[in-house]
């Protein structure tokens, strides 16, 4: 599972373009928005168009399913892996 949130946080590093951070600069549990990474809303837009080309997924927008799956990686990790294992 480490490998797999490493991947994660460089996914968030290269399409940000967080040139300064590595993945170890991003604690897992950490809230990526507000006091934690520091996103805004069109980062999470970047984030999720970016997620769903990588990991073929799909998210809402405007749901609050999906609002909290992007609370940290942790989160996000959770919600890809739930996803990989619907799809057969």
């Amino acid at each position: 599972m480490q490998q797999f949130e490493n991947e994660i946080k460089q996914l968030i590093i290269d399409v940000l373009q967080l040139e300064d951070m590595q993945t170890s600069d991003i604690a897992t549990d950490a809230p990526l928005f507000g006091d934690g990474l520091g996103l805004d809303s069109i980062d999470a837009l970047e984030l999720g168009v970016a997620l769903q080309k990588r990991y073929g997924i799909t998210l809402s927008a405007n749901s609050e399913e999906t609002r909290r799956h992007f609370h940290s990686v942790a989160t996000l990790v959770a919600m890809l892996a739930e996803q990989r294992k619907e799809t057969p």
